[in-house]
């Protein structure tokens, strides 16, 4: 299983006598440890064996095979070498079940996100910035002696806008160099696509609103916060349980930067685990775009939440009561189904539900599974929805490259001088007919 929990990550080797000083550097967080390039770990006077230990975690996270990273990484060997090594040899000297053995070796079976080049992680120093207390903290605790030569891609819906409101990113997240860096003023958009026909279309779905939700109207909900952004060794749980602040309002989230909201349907299910694992990996660019993550739960169950943050998840974790984000995705009214429709006459789903399970993530049936889901992108302060994605049929993931090429586009506008008008995201005049403040 390939935890975003950093302790996880680190395991008992190299890198965990440095964690601390690594996180006080930035460095906190899983995608962004992946992130580190050689010109970051020469700053960071990483040893050979810490270096070698980043590399090899990073590739077995890659390919969700962490629970064999202690095992390999004490046998001494460096990645390539242990690449090299017969499959039988796997099996025998460090335990590998024969259908890891073939994920282990297959190098193009998974692929590490790409960092555009036009961006800088915020841990990123500039070439001679590395901390001092960083680099001095590694010297003391390293050992000389230790040193040693040497995207479950998602649907492709095509949008209700032009492409051009897009800069260009790939099916799976990754910047294409034909975008440019020009910005393009944004229509709050819904992405959109035909809800798929249900036992030979003998069996009509429920309608799904194309309007993208009023400002107005997420600016009036009221949401917990249940877990923060994880950290190395921060634990919100006390004495077992949960201790949550009072109520705030929603508009806090996205009074000063963008915000993108998951709005799960239920955290113990395997598409919902796949898709908030998928997002969540590419933390990183959304870091360096300065759009925030935060998911949002329609019931709390906190043996679930501890299940779902931070394995699958290690961005802030909202619940939402009276379910009014869920509400609006519907228009005003909870978008539902059944399993029996919604699911086995559902041949979308069903193939929705195949490519989450390919991940090998556990999963339970636990909690409200019926209420649809989505994602928003809220701009900062009175910008508005910049984008809107509604889960049609259950599984359903928002597009990786419709989502990074939205948020990029915000972040030019944030940073280009702008008229004062294109700095707030144009909505439909009438969008707010379809709307009662009674139905939120």
């Amino acid at each position: 299983m390939s935890s975003y929990s950093v302790e996880e990550f680190a395991g008992n080797g190299a890198l965990k006598d440095i964690l601390d000083a690594l996180t006080a550097d930035g460095w906190d967080d899983v995608p962004t440890l992946k992130m580190m390039s050689a010109a970051d770990m020469e700053g960071l006077k990483l040893t050979d064996a810490q270096r070698d230990a980043l590399e090899l975690r990073t590739y077995l996270h890659d390919r969700n095979l962490m629970q064999y990273a202690d095992q390999l990484e004490e046998s001494g060997k460096r990645l390539p070498e242990l690449l090299s090594t017969t499959p039988g040899d796997l099996v025998s000297q460090y335990g590998m079940r024969r259908g890891h053995v073939a994920r282990f070796v297959d190098r193009s079976s998974a692929c590490g996100v790409i960092l555009p080049s036009d961006l800088t992680l915020p841990a990123r120093k500039r070439p001679g910035d590395a901390d001092s207390d960083v680099s001095s903290f590694v010297s003391r605790i390293s050992d000389p002696s230790d040193a040693h030569a040497g995207s479950l891609p998602g649907h492709r819906r095509r949008p209700s806008h032009e492409s051009s409101n897009f800069r260009h990113f790939d099916s799976d997240g990754n910047k294409t160099d034909d975008g440019g860096d020009k910005a393009v003023p944004i229509k709050g958009i819904v992405a959109n696509g035909d809800t798929p026909p249900r036992l030979c279309g003998l069996v009509q779905p429920k309608r799904v609103t194309n309007d993208v939700t009023p400002l107005s109207i997420l600016e009036k909900i009221y949401v917990q916060k249940l877990v923060p952004e994880h950290k190395a060794g921060i634990s919100p749980w006390v004495d077992g349980e949960l201790k949550l602040p009072p109520p705030m309002k929603a508009s806090e989230l996205w009074a000063r930067n963008t915000v993108l909201l998951l709005c799960v349907r239920r955290p113990g299910c395997v598409m919902c685990r796949a898709e908030a694992h998928r997002l969540y990996a590419r933390k990183s660019i959304f870091d360096s775009l300065g759009i925030q993550l935060v998911a949002i739960l329609n019931e709390q169950i906190d043996f679930e939440v501890k299940a779902f943050w931070p394995r699958y998840w290690g961005g802030m974790v909202l619940v939402d009561r009276n379910r009014d984000f869920f509400k609006a995705l519907g228009g005003g009214q909870l978008l539902t189904d059944n399993l029996c429709t919604g699911f086995f006459f559902n041949s979308h789903a069903r193939r929705n539900w195949k490519r989450a399970t390919a991940t090998g993530f556990d999963y339970n049936t636990t909690g409200e599974g019926t209420i649809k889901g989505g994602l928003y992108i809220v701009g900062p302060g009175k910008t508005g929805v910049a984008y809107q994605f509604i889960e049609r049929s259950f599984g359903d993931w928002a597009p990786l490259e419709e989502v990074l090429s939205v948020c990029s586009n915000l972040q030019i506008l944030k940073t280009k001088p702008q008229k004062k008008e294109n700095l707030t995201i144009h909505q439909e005049e009438d969008s707010t007919t379809a709307w009662e403040e009674s139905d939120v």
